[in-house]
């Protein structure tokens, strides 16, 4: 199994697709490389830092991945990749280096090694102990056995017809989970989501059912509006988190789990702009990760027309490019009559065009973070070939000044980096 962080370059015409935030095949595929390669050096660095290193018990469940691997690769890439496999690798590489604080959770490494056991079809024993009466395997589900202590698996473990087995819940295209299961859908106590974020319990049937529904037409509209927009969001979303009742967020993106939306159950309309808008925070993450944009400090200090407080330079940057996206979206919904779609399109490309100056003129953009914001501001220019009708993109303009003017007087402080 390799693990070795691959050098990725990233061309000009790369770096400028993904910066006008429209889907294309170098861009999805160099996401995909990038995470995989991440998520592969993360889950060797557990293993060298687990008790014993790479003779301990953890390298006997990498063994087991690896004898899966090569019966069915597909089925353990999936099982490695799997959003949630991202915060587990992330909190337990943090817990084996703190010297207090919780006991790294190692045992799900052979949690891991079942669920890629059982799915590549090998033949295999293995004794894991589950927690609260409950044994998760990542990408299948739960198993719930009839009394305590360890629990021996083989490749009969699985049943899907025993009451005892709780499947994790398909959404409808069978490419994309809706996980209500997985402990390490979202961070952990140590390193909660932010305030408004905050994953649901297990839903009923009915709650998945009510998901299916909603998840079925908000593809459904985003094929219609933006074919492109909707093969990218099944390609790079692989699991989708309900947020809990009360959450104030439509949805957030954590890198950690990347691969993987938290979202509210919403109409349809509202849900495919918000994967749409998600799906960018990820592909922004994972260009991140492999070339510096800027070395701007986290000190938030600018304004951003979709918030009421500041923001530092890479949330500015983010909520810009997710908005860019958006803007594009609502464009082309428009295009095809759906209802309320130009004053959408013209509220926020108001808002995104507002602080593109800010974002360019910064000092401490890279040159690659100046083709990027260069790249984003053309995107947005070219919106001028299509203009919503009347004067809507011009009265979306001077809601945002007012909105900026009303902010700076909320914030004098901080005035001079609302505008260049």
């Amino acid at each position: 199994m390799t693990t070795s962080l691959a050098a990725f370059t990233v061309t000009s015409p790369t770096l400028r697709a993904l910066a006008s935030t429209e889907p294309s095949a170098e861009g999805t595929r160099l996401v995909r490389d990038v995470r995989r390669s991440k998520r592969l050096v993360l889950l060797r660095a557990v293993l060298d830092a687990a008790p014993g290193g790479p003779a301990g018990e953890a390298a006997g469940h990498w063994a087991l991945l690896e004898e899966a691997e090569r019966r069915d690769p597909g089925a353990v890439r999936d099982v490695l990749h799997y959003p949630a496999t991202g915060v587990w690798a992330e909190e337990t590489l943090r817990r084996l280096h703190a010297p207090y604080g919780p006991a790294p959770d190692l045992g799900h490494l052979g949690a891991l090694a079942a669920a890629a056991a059982l799915r590549s079809g090998i033949s295999f024993s293995l004794t894991l102990r589950p927690l609260h009466g409950r044994l998760l395997l990542p990408t299948l589900g739960l198993l719930r056995p009839d009394r305590p202590g360890p629990l021996a698996l083989t490749e009969r473990s699985w049943d899907t017809d025993d009451p005892a087995t709780l499947a994790l819940h398909t959404l409808p295209g069978g490419a994309t989970a809706l996980d209500d299961l997985d402990p390490y859908r979202a961070p952990g106590p140590a390193h909660p989501a932010p305030a408004a974020v905050r994953p649901a319990r297990r839903l009923t049937p009915k709650g998945h059912k009510r998901w299916d529904t909603q998840w079925s037409g908000a593809l459904t509209l985003l094929q219609r509006y933006d074919t492109v927009r909707a093969e990218e969001t099944v390609q790079l979303l692989r699991s989708v988190v309900p947020l809990a009742g009360g959450s104030r967020s439509h949805g957030a993106t954590l890198p950690a789990a990347a691969g993987s939306v938290l979202a509210r159950a919403q109409a349809p309309p509202a849900l495919a702009a918000t994967l749409v808008h998600e799906v960018q925070h990820g592909k922004l993450s994972a260009l991140a990760d492999v070339l510096t944009l800027h070395t701007a400090d986290r000190t938030p200090r600018h304004w951003a027309p979709w918030r009421t407080d500041p923001r530092p330079l890479d949330g500015l940057l983010h909520g810009a490019y997710a908005h860019l996206a958006l803007a594009g979206y609502w464009q082309r919904a428009a295009l095809y009559g759906a209802r309320g779609a130009w004053a959408q399109h013209a509220r926020i490309r108001a808002q995104v065009a507002a602080v593109l100056p800010v974002l360019r003129a910064h000092p401490g953009l890279t040159p690659a973070g100046r083709e990027f914001t260069d790249a984003m501001t053309a995107a947005e220019l070219a919106m001028d070939d299509l203009p919503p009708p009347g004067d809507q993109h011009t009265t979306a303009r001077r809601a945002v000044d007012r909105e900026r003017r009303a902010w700076c007087e909320a914030h004098p402080e901080l005035a001079p980096f609302t505008q260049v």
